[in-house]
């Protein structure tokens, strides 16, 4: 959510008046994230979130928005986009969702309540499982295709790029960590893990609480359709590890799989598979924060990650493999 784009007063009040969302009131460029420019947008009938994208293309957004979208409809609380007015048609029913600022693609979508718990409880984490098991139902009939873009084939062309700038020891643990992801996303328990949209960064920083209450999932541009344990596993190790150490937290990770479980049974294949999925959702992470870290982007607010967090999450992954009895 860095501000790489800068938007004027004007730029922003066309889009609200546009959009019928009412007089603009203020704009506030929202610092952290690495990937779009986000403004905080109130308007004399609400707040809103305006997200200008840097990296997708106008041919990839709509399995984004439109995904959001369905998720809304079906009960999910995430942000709803908000369509040009009369824009809905037989086709596409939504009606016109991706709108262009500064040359760029753009959204726009209501603010949700509340704030992220940065230090989750067994609650908090409950809370999290069952709202992701009922995503995962609710886009079971989204009818847009679109692959997880930081999926295998990602890690595959990012690693030649970020070994150079890592050790030794550092370079070995890619190269092996990678190997054994061809590996099992080759077997046949892998081609029977069960699939749908998937949300793919639901770490604490996009979830939202109010008095204790789950108030939202956002950000969903890392969205596509993968396995639905791979969406667990990279929930498991941000919302239910140490944060200093990257240990694995036994008490919030089994609130998590329970609540989850109590929505939507996991699958055999999904409990045989947990240990690599936990480590597949390491490796994604570590690739990208040293592939940030070390080949940026200028941005006025950019503030790019630790890599070395998720390194250490993925040796303890690999050397301490939480089972799902």
């Amino acid at each position: 959510m860095a501000v790489f784009t800068e938007v004027s007063q004007a730029e922003a009040s066309k889009l609200a008046q546009a959009l019928a969302l009412g007089d603009l009131r203020e704009l506030r460029g929202i610092q952290g994230g690495i990937e779009n420019t986000n403004y905080f947008l109130t308007t004399s009938q609400g707040e809103y979130v305006l997200t200008l994208f840097e990296r997708l293309s106008f041919e990839q957004l709509p399995f984004y928005l439109h995904l959001m979208k369905h998720l809304a409809r079906h009960g999910i609380p995430v942000p709803d986009p908000h369509a040009l007015p009369k824009s809905a048609t037989a086709d596409n029913p939504d009606g016109k969702l991706l709108h262009t600022v500064c040359g760029k693609p753009a959204a726009v979508v209501n603010k949700l309540a509340g704030k992220s718990e940065l230090a989750p409880g067994v609650s908090h984490c409950a809370a999290v499982g069952a709202m992701l098991a009922r995503m995962h139902l609710a886009g079971r009939d989204y009818n847009r295709m679109q692959p997880n873009l930081r999926g295998l084939a990602w890690l595959n062309s990012v690693e030649p790029q970020v070994r150079p700038h890592v050790d030794p020891a550092q370079a070995a643990l890619l190269a092996t960590e990678l190997a054994f992801q061809n590996h099992v996303a080759a077997s046949p328990a892998y081609a029977a893990l069960p699939r749908g949209p998937i949300h793919a960064d639901l770490f604490r920083d996009n979830v939202m609480f109010e008095d204790g209450e789950l108030t939202g999932f956002f950000d969903f541009y890392f969205a596509g359709v993968d396995t639905w344990l791979f969406d667990i596993a990279v929930c498991l190790n941000d919302w239910c590890i140490d944060l200093a150490t990257g240990q694995h937290d036994e008490a919030r990770a089994r609130a998590f799989v329970d609540a989850y479980r109590g929505v939507r049974p996991l699958a055999s294949a999904e409990r045989q598979l947990l240990p690599a999925m936990l480590r597949a959702g390491a490796l994604r992470f570590w690739m990208s924060r040293l592939w940030d870290f070390h080949l940026p982007r200028e941005a006025s607010m950019l503030q790019a990650h630790d890599p070395s967090h998720f390194e250490r999450v993925l040796r303890h992954r690999v050397a301490q493999p939480v089972r799902c009895e």
